[in-house]
Parts: C-alpha cells; sequence; structure tokens
C-alpha cells in the first residue's frame, strides 16, 4: 500500500511512512480504506492492538495527527467526549484521548480534538430538550424550540459552536450552566470503534483493559524512553503487545533537529555517559543556545504556573514552602494564584455520581489547578483546571499544604468531602509526565542524587529515565537549576493572565450538599 502526501508541509520519514501503512493495513482490515477514502460496516467480533513507539522529536504526534485527518476524510465521525449525538447506522467512529487533561489539550492546540480517557468511560446524560439543541448543533435535527431560550440565545449558541464545536461551550454562551444540561454521568455501556491514545506509556494495565473492552480498533502512541507507571514494576502496556504490534519511529524529524533540548534527551541514550558528563553536556548546550539555561537558583515567578521538576518528596516540600515565603502568602490561607495539583477525589462509595461528576470537569488525580479564591459556601474554592476546555469552576476541596519535618500536613481549606489537592509549585517528574511547559526548571541535584543511588528501571539508570521525563517537559526553554537557592519574584501572585470561560459552569451534585 502506497502512503498517501503528508497533509502537512513536511514529508513522512522512512519510518513514518512504514508507520502509516502498518496502521493502515489494520484500519482496512476493520473496514476502513485510508487510499479509497471510503468505510464499511464494523464486523462484530474482530479487535485490533497497535502501538507506535518513539522518542521525543520522532513524529509521534505528526502521524497521529495525519491519521485522524485521513479517517475525518473517510468520513469517521470524531467522538470527543463533548456530545454524542445518535450513531449512524453502520457510521465508524474515532476517539483521540490522553491520560490527562494537560496531555488532551497539548493536542487541541495542534488542532487534533483530542479528550482524556474519563471522558470517555464515563458519558453525560443531557436534559431531554438540551438534548434537541445539541442535535440541532451538531447538523442532526431542526432548529429547535424551547422554553426559556430566546431566539437570540439559541443564534449564540449555534455562533459559538459554528467556531468552536463544543456543546457544553455553545450552551454555556446561550446562557446556561453545566447543571442547567447536565442530569448525571454514567459509565459506558456500548462500545465505541477506533481509539488512538496519546502518552500511552502512563496507562495501567486497567486502564488499558478498560480502553480494549471499548474500542476494537486500538491505536497506542507512546515513548518507551519515558518513566513506567510506579504499579507496573517498570513495564508499560505495550512492552506486553509483542513485536508484531509493536510499530518504532527512530528518526528525528526535521523540526526537531538542531533542538539543544531535544539534543540533550536523545544524548541520555548513550549507555556509557556518566551524570557529571552530561552536566558538562548542558553547560555547553547552555553556552552556545539560550535554550538552554544553567540557573544558579530556581526562579519562584515562574514556579507559579511551571512547577519546578524534582525527583525527591523532600525536595518537593522544601521549594514549595520556600515559594510561599517569597510570595508572602498567609499560613492560614491560599493566594489568589496559587498552583495546585489534584491529589484523588475523596467521597464514600454512596456518592459515586458526584466522583464521577469532578472527574468528568477535570478534577483526575495529577490534573494541574490554580486557586482563584474561596467559593460561595464554605469548604468550596473557585479553580482554574489547566487543559479543561471549561477551565473554570467550583467544587468542595480539601486542600492540604506539606511542611518540612511534619507528618501532618497543614489544610487551609478543608471540605467535608470532594476534590483533595496538593501544593503545585514543585512536583515530581513521575507526575509531571504527559505535560508540557513552554518553560520548565529542572532541579538538578536531585538527578545527582539519583545517580549516586544507582537505581535502574528496566534496565536503564533512574537519573537516565528520570532526566529524560523531566527535560522533554520544556517547550521552548529547559532550565538545568544547579543550586538549592530560590529567586524572589519580582512580581506578586495573580490571576489576570489565566483566560476566562465564557459562562463558567457550576458542579452540579457538589454545590447542593
Amino acid at each position: 500500500m502506497q502512503s498517501p502526501a503528508p497533509t502537512t508541509a513536511m514529508s513522512f520519514s522512512d519510518d513514518q511512512a512504514e508507520a502509516w501503512d502498518r496502521v493502515a493495513d489494520q484500519l482496512r482490515g476493520m473496514g476502513i480504506d485510508l487510499t479509497e477514502g471510503t468505510t464499511e460496516a464494523a464486523t462484530e467480533g474482530k479487535s485490533t492492538v497497535l502501538a507506535v513507539m518513539g522518542k521525543a522529536g520522532s513524529g509521534k504526534t505528526m502521524l497521529l495527527a495525519s491519521l485522524y485527518k485521513a479517517l475525518q476524510g473517510a468520513g469517521v465521525d470524531i467522538v470527543s467526549g463533548d456530545y454524542e449525538g445518535k450513531r449512524k447506522k453502520d457510521g465508524r467512529t474515532l476517539a483521540i484521548l490522553a491520560p490527562t487533561n494537560k496531555a488532551a489539550s497539548v493536542l487541541r492546540l495542534r488542532g487534533v480534538p483530542a479528550t482524556t480517557i474519563h471522558r470517555i468511560l464515563y458519558t453525560p446524560v443531557y436534559d431531554p430538550q438540551f438534548e434537541l439543541i445539541a442535535e440541532w448543533l451538531a447538523g442532526n435535527g431542526a432548529r429547535p424550540e424551547v422554553e426559556g431560550l430566546t431566539e437570540q440565545a439559541l443564534d449564540r449558541a449555534k455562533a459559538f459552536y459554528d467556531s468552536n464545536a463544543s456543546v457544553p461551550g455553545a450552551l454555556a454562551a446561550a446562557g446556561l450552566r453545566g447543571s442547567d444540561f447536565i442530569k448525571g454521568w454514567k459509565r459506558r455501556e456500548e462500545p465505541l470503534d477506533v481509539g488512538f491514545v496519546d502518552e500511552s506509556s502512563m496507562l495501567d494495565d486497567r486502564q488499558f483493559d478498560d480502553l480494549r473492552e471499548i474500542f476494537p480498533t486500538l491505536v497506542l502512541f507512546g515513548d518507551p524512553a519515558q518513566l513506567a507507571p510506579v504499579n507496573q514494576s517498570g513495564q508499560m502496556v505495550f512492552d506486553k503487545l509483542g513485536e508484531m504490534r509493536q510499530l518504532h519511529l527512530s528518526r528525528i524529524h526535521r523540526q526537531a533537529e538542531g533542538n539543544p533540548i531535544l539534543d540533550l534527551a536523545h544524548a541520555l541514550a548513550q549507555p556509557d555517559l556518566g551524570f557529571d558528563e552530561f552536566e558538562r553536556m548542558v553547560e555547553r548546550a547552555a553556552r552556545s543556545d539560550d535554550r538552554v539555561v544553567m540557573a544558579e537558583r530556581v526562579d519562584a515567578q515562574m514556579m507559579a504556573r511551571s512547577p519546578v521538576l524534582v525527583w525527591r518528596n523532600a525536595t518537593r516540600i522544601r521549594l514549595i514552602t520556600a515559594f510561599r515565603t517569597a510570595f508572602g502568602a498567609p499560613e492560614d490561607a491560599l493566594l489568589p494564584g496559587e498552583p495546585l495539583i489534584c491529589d484523588g477525589i475523596e467521597l464514600p462509595l454512596k456518592h459515586r455520581k458526584k466522583r464521577i461528576d469532578l472527574e468528568a470537569r477535570g478534577l483526575i488525580k495529577g490534573a494541574q489547578v490554580i486557586y482563584l479564591g474561596p467559593g460561595n459556601r464554605p469548604g468550596f474554592a473557585r479553580l482554574h483546571v489547566i487543559g479543561a476546555e471549561e477551565p473554570q469552576l467550583s467544587a468542595a476541596s480539601i486542600i492540604k499544604i506539606e511542611k518540612p519535618d511534619e507528618e501532618e500536613p497543614f489544610i487551609p481549606q478543608a471540605a467535608t468531602m470532594g476534590a483533595a489537592f496538593l501544593h503545585g509549585a514543585a512536583v515530581t517528574i513521575h507526575k509531571a509526565q504527559g505535560s508540557q511547559w513552554e518553560n520548565v526548571q529542572v532541579f538538578a541535584p536531585d538527578l545527582w542524587a539519583a545517580a549516586q543511588a544507582g537505581r535502574s528501571e528496566a534496565g536503564v539508570p533512574l537519573w537516565k529515565r528520570l532526566a529524560y521525563v523531566a527535560i522533554t517537559r520544556a517547550e521552548k526553554r529547559l532550565f538545568w537549576v544547579v543550586r538549592n537557592r530560590l529567586a524572589r519574584p519580582a512580581d506578586p501572585l495573580g490571576i489576570d493572565d489565566l483566560p476566562r470561560n465564557a459562562a463558567p459552569l457550576a458542579l452540579r451534585g457538589l454545590e447542593d450538599g
């Protein structure tokens, strides 16, 4: 099968073209022909799994985006986790997933309509009258008449949807809150069709099994040089597929060539490279290119939006304490603009629906959040979820701030149940996987400590895996911090830099107790 002409100005590398052909062959066997641009009804009982593996800069995202456009061109409908109308008879669907909101938002910024795995596992239940609006917006029904909504409100909804195909966003533009039209969430019962999963090195076995139940055709995109999930003993889910199901991208693309950050990341593959020699490489890169900086101290201002990446938990806690001190944060309260990391949902089993509601709105474990201020009720906080499509919300929150040499965290705000948060000015490199920031500070003394510990993961020195993940989180500039010092901020914390919702969505179910 001949690879199609690429859909971007860049041409495919040989390994990308081979991977395209292999994926296209699998899709054709499942009834989707990318060459002819045609589809057939799915055959019940058939399934296939492939993994496209490659290091940073090898073109995984470009390949995923090109395959998405080809599938769309063949008439495959995109399932976004936003709203699903009635399935067309014999119609084919594609969902593009990522483990975290931030990873999904990176794809969306590149024109790929990605959503989180959770938003596919759980689907919203819409009020019937608002389903009519959703069907009309999607082009599957006539313009409805809805009590309480004016023609002008419907026009606003349509204009929003035409420029940004989001049903919740369109309904918010019409003046509705999420609690007006989303009445709950339910576990997906019916299988879907084709699933692309980015950042699949973060998947654990349970998530992989869930995805295989839903998607007869599953394509995983992942980086084998990253860190495996902590409960996977150094093994990633695509390691179990066998060589015939693994496609390897090895060539670094022209857009990545000459990038000193990626050059450093790939240098870590040298088997005899030690930490000291690698740090000298960082120094040489910093002298020749301003995209790499040898920093004598941590920049507190930068920590407010992109955390310092560390290995040791004790280092994380010390840096967070220094950050709060530098900004003059009080002992008993948070300042608007302080970064948080969602540490899970603390709800009893009887409140399963409320848990789903929170997670579906982006508050999944590891989500990055900015504190906006207290909510309207005791224990509630107004939050901005980084990478979420409707980022601003109010939620019952349990916020914990750990302190050096103290076993119990300080809790400046606590609801009786809800979303739990840790401070996010510094995070471990494990938690940073799947995220990217324009500027990234890597705390080198921790990586030196990992090198001194002599630990390995899957036969690779742990410090190298940590350094690779930390370095590749940087989109534009890498700050290699060599001293345990903090530079005081020039400006106070604030929230003026954050985008705002057209109409912030309330969290139904957590605001009514």
